[in-house]
């Protein structure tokens, strides 16, 4: 298991959770400061795949110049290098996750999951 401390940016904390998860094929649980991933079968969680997913969500966000990525044995540290503010997103109604029922594939986005359903019926 790997944890994921997220106290430089809790706005990002559940989004994160999500996108590292698919990009591992972990299952993630949330707590309050951080979130740790389990892996799916008996094999590990490799943490240099899990490091590479959170600079990728930083990328695609445009903020990975102001965080750098920590690791210490199994905790993977998010670090804030100089005082930028991150802006909460939006409220939406509900921070809702779609599960698969076939596979428990569990995503944010209704159509990656609509997509994801999909397959299990070709």
């Amino acid at each position: 298991m790997i944890t994921v401390d997220c106290r430089s940016i809790p706005s990002l904390k559940s989004p994160l959770a999500v996108y590292t998860s698919d990009q591992v094929g972990a299952i993630p649980a949330l707590k309050i400061h951080q979130f740790v991933l389990a892996p799916v079968s008996d094999e590990d969680v490799d943490s240099t795949r899990v490091i590479k997913a959170i600079k990728d969500f930083l990328n695609s966000l445009s903020i990975e110049k102001h965080f750098a990525v920590i690791q210490n044995k199994n905790v993977i540290s998010i670090i804030a290098l100089d005082d930028f503010k991150l802006e909460a997103p939006p409220m939406q109604a509900t921070d809702q996750f779609f599960s698969c029922v076939h596979c428990g594939h569990v995503t944010q986005f209704e159509t990656v999951h609509n997509n994801h359903m999909k397959i299990h019926y070709l």
